[in-house]
């Protein structure tokens, strides 16, 4: 149904670990990483959900999220920054309606300060 296209990942914790329930994905590398489906076909999508775990160490996240159809260039769904100082757990559930897209992309930056956290996503759901 679609080719998983990542940056970066921990041999131990794949991108699939993300995307079926699993361990996770966790980023080889610090810094910002991207997570990118590309669709065999134009897919509609109603319903994404984002669910991320954090480490010991407090510090502020941003995520984008995009997508694209045929005839568009990337277009932006959400773009969050959440604080990871006391939580450990951040989900996010979208209600869209997005048609014909044949891209989904989710840029992670685990510490807008630049700090050397590692980017991991706990789940990722699309339907």
């Amino acid at each position: 149904m679609a080719r998983v296209e990542v940056s970066s990942e921990e041999p131990e914790h794949p991108v699939e670990a993300a995307l079926l329930p699993g361990t996770g994905w966790r980023a080889s590398r610090p810094g910002p990483q991207t997570i990118r489906l590309v669709f065999n076909g134009p897919q509609h999508i109603r319903r994404i959900r984002l669910r991320f775990v954090a480490d010991a160490h407090t510090r502020t996240q941003e995520f984008v999220l995009r997508w694209v159809n045929a005839s568009s260039e990337p277009r932006e769904i959400v773009r969050q920054q959440w604080n990871f100082s006391g939580s450990t757990e951040e989900v996010e559930d979208y209600r869209v309606d997005l048609p014909g897209v044949i891209e989904l992309e989710l840029v992670v930056i685990p510490d807008i300060s630049g700090g050397s956290a590692h980017a991991s996503l706990a789940e990722m759901r699309v339907a």
